[in-house]
């Protein structure tokens, strides 16, 4: 049995996902991405594929656009298999596959749904986490899962680590496999239990505020759980001071003050039980993110000065 699949996804992740199912021969009867954007860094990796290949493509703002409904309609779909998607799959195309669709996330459903699952995950000092191909329905992440896996968090994860060394590698083996047991009608689809679910919304800069009373640990989290994206942050001087890299370090003071700046790494900063040192940061309005022994340098920091509770 051979499925028409319309392939659904964006990035360099989505880009390896369809060179997956291509290397092991599915039909891609189409290819879904999103539009090119003014301004954008580099070409569009999904579009870049599904043009070299010769694949049908369409590029919608929307998936519930009519044209994009339609353009669907037309290639009459078996499956869907989304890949890096960050727009609500209208129910109505869900229907017009005969198996429906299939999604990549981050976590171990039901837990961590939603679009900032990695986020999350490390904020919370969760130890594990996972990736799970799930069918696709009216929800979000909410779909009976098809497969899934385990991965540690280590203590010094950030999502950036967590992301491109363990999940994204691991995704696009299971998004192949997935398709392949649905192909051979191996695939056995189990409910989610709804007791063990959790959403957490989108993570914005509003979320990663640091509180310099919190623990150590709550704190390092916070920056491990906010890069690359969008950043932990506290005020310095009166301007934003993003901190990107740190580690928990060995002394104490009042939380929220600058309490030692120790030879060639960068500058402490007390918590409520013990210090950060802060190795990268980011300043006020420069788009640099600099090393933070720079920072010291550049801004003349002395032990004692404050940083925003």
């Amino acid at each position: 049995m051979f499925l028409r699949i319309i392939f659904i996804g964006q990035a360099p992740f989505g880009k390896d996902c369809l060179q997956a199912l291509l290397d092991q021969g599915e039909e891609i009867a189409g290819v879904l991405t999103v539009p090119d954007r003014p301004g954008q860094k580099g070409p569009n990796p999904v579009k870049e594929l599904a043009l070299e290949r010769g694949l049908p493509l369409l590029q919608p703002a929307r998936l519930k656009e009519p044209e994009a409904m339609q353009w669907v309609k037309n290639l009459r779909p078996d499956l869907l298999v989304l890949a890096f998607v960050t727009d609500i799959v209208p129910k109505a195309m869900i229907d017009l596959a005969t198996y429906g669709g299939i999604n990549y996330h981050p976590s171990l459903l039901p837990k961590y749904r939603g679009g900032s699952a990695m986020n999350w995950a490390i904020i919370n000092g969760e130890t594990e986490t996972g990736v799970t191909i799930h069918q696709i329905d009216a929800g979000i992440d909410t779909g009976p899962i098809i497969l899934q896996q385990k991965v540690a968090i280590d203590p010094d994860d950030t999502v950036k680590s967590l992301y491109f060394e363990k999940l994204y590698p691991l995704g696009v083996q299971m998004v192949a496999e997935a398709v392949r047991l649905i192909r051979e009608g191996k695939a056995n689809p189990v409910p989610q239990d709804e007791r063990q679910a959790s959403f957490q919304p989108v993570i914005k800069e509003a979320d990663v505020q640091i509180d310099w009373r919190q623990s150590t640990q709550k704190i390092y989290n916070l920056i491990r759980g906010s890069n690359p994206h969008p950043g932990a942050w506290t005020t310095f001087r009166g301007e934003k001071l993003k901190i990107w890299e740190a580690r928990p370090y060995r002394a104490y003071g009042n939380p929220g003050t600058v309490v030692e700046i120790p030879g060639e790494e960068g500058f402490v900063i007390a918590t409520g039980d013990g210090a950060i040192l802060a190795r990268r940061v980011q300043y006020g309005s420069s788009p640099d993110k600099t090393l933070a022994l720079q920072f010291v340098a550049n801004a003349a920091i002395r032990p004692g000065e404050q940083v925003r509770i």
